[in-house]
């Protein structure tokens, strides 16, 4: 405040023809008053890196390699090209966003139940969501693969998604001139090779970082407050859903055949591990802006969070690998009623990061 007067009424003659006439012991103290004015407080914060990967306080340690593959502005941008461009596909009509889109949290939309690829090919599960893929041990409803680096080769491959092959998405690639400097520019290679693609487009999706919802700022002390019903939801959701759905990523990791049905068409983890005690398991989802998701369940049974919770509470169907801990002495599944899934409902709504979903650092070029 002192300094910004000074440096104002200093420009004129009449303050120094003043200033002359002031003993020197009161010069003295009004510069001392200007230089305590002139505090941190005064000064602009030194902007955020926004391309610097950072573990949220009420998160676990990152299980992806970022010392193979550090971000970088340049690796991320690439990322963010690839990740849009449906030139990836056969057909030129199918990109990662098709069944990742931001406003519902990179998972699929409610249009699509199943995911949509070439020729409007329908696929066989949901498209997951996308967000803290830095933190997951294995991916996709089955785990079929262990590294964040892998993962697009599914989809792209995969003949009713992108139907394609990494061979032809390298040489589309490199009969680009944009991405040929690109890559030289991030990379410094003359020739895009299929682990540099892979890098870039694991630097884009590694950012994916949700954990600044409501429940977050509660839980780190950020000065958010939860309802009497949220935070009722949230005592009932730890006694009757945190074993699967545990800690801040809302997930175990773990596989396990929830009483959707008594026979499988699609035999979920069975299908990566040929092991009978498998068959009809898929992959505890992460409930992280689960308000946003639907629908629900790898085979996109369920519309609402409503829904899900009927089937918990009574429509559940019993088989040989279902898990034991909804198998109950007198009835199968979880004992809810009505005022408790309200509760529930709203604690789950707590999760959802508006913040993530509107950041424009993921917003196509």
């Amino acid at each position: 405040m002192y300094s910004n007067w000074i440096m104002s009424t200093s420009r004129s003659p009449l303050f120094w023809s003043a200033i002359r006439s002031v003993p020197y012991w009161a010069c003295c103290l009004m510069v001392i008053l200007s230089a305590c004015g002139s505090n941190d407080d005064d000064q602009p914060e030194a902007p955020i890196d926004r391309y610097v990967f950072r573990v949220p306080e009420n998160f676990p340690e990152p299980t992806y390699t970022f010392d193979n593959n550090p971000v970088t502005k340049g690796g991320f941008e690439l990322g963010k090209m690839l990740f849009y461009d449906p030139n990836i596909s056969r057909d030129g009509s199918v990109s990662c966003n098709n069944c990742h889109i931001q406003a519902t949290a990179f998972a699929d939309s409610p249009v699509h139940p199943l995911s949509v690829g070439v020729e409007n090919r329908l696929g066989i599960r949901n498209a997951p969501s996308l967000v803290n893929m830095a933190f997951f041990p294995e991916f996709f409803w089955d785990g079929g693969v262990t590294h964040l680096d892998f993962v697009p080769i599914n989809a792209i491959e995969a003949e009713f998604e992108m139907d394609e092959t990494v061979e032809n998405v390298v040489a589309k690639l490199n009969a680009t001139e944009k991405y040929k400097t690109k890559f030289r520019e991030v990379f410094d290679i003359e020739e895009i090779t299929l682990p540099y693609a892979l890098h870039a487009l694991s630097q884009f999706t590694c950012m994916m970082v949700s954990a600044n919802s409501r429940y977050d700022r509660y839980i780190r002390g950020e000065g958010e407050s939860l309802s009497a019903l949220e935070l009722e939801g949230r005592s009932l959701f730890q006694d009757k859903c945190a074993s699967c759905h545990s800690g801040d990523l809302f997930t175990d990791f773990s596989y396990r055949n929830n009483g959707l049905d008594s026979t499988f068409a699609d035999t979920g983890r069975n299908r990566i591990t040929s092991l009978e005690s498998d068959i009809g398991k898929f992959r505890v989802p992460s409930l992280r802006n689960v308000e946003l998701t639907s629908p629900y369940m790898h085979s996109a049974r369920f519309s609402t969070l409503e829904e899900v919770l009927d089937h918990y509470a009574s429509g559940m169907v019993p088989s040989a690998t279902i898990d034991e801990q909804f198998v109950g002495s007198e009835s199968l599944g979880i004992p809810l009623d009505t005022d408790e899934k309200d509760a529930i409902i709203a604690f789950l709504y707590t999760l959802t990061d508006t913040e993530f979903l509107q950041d424009t650092l993921f917003f196509r070029n």
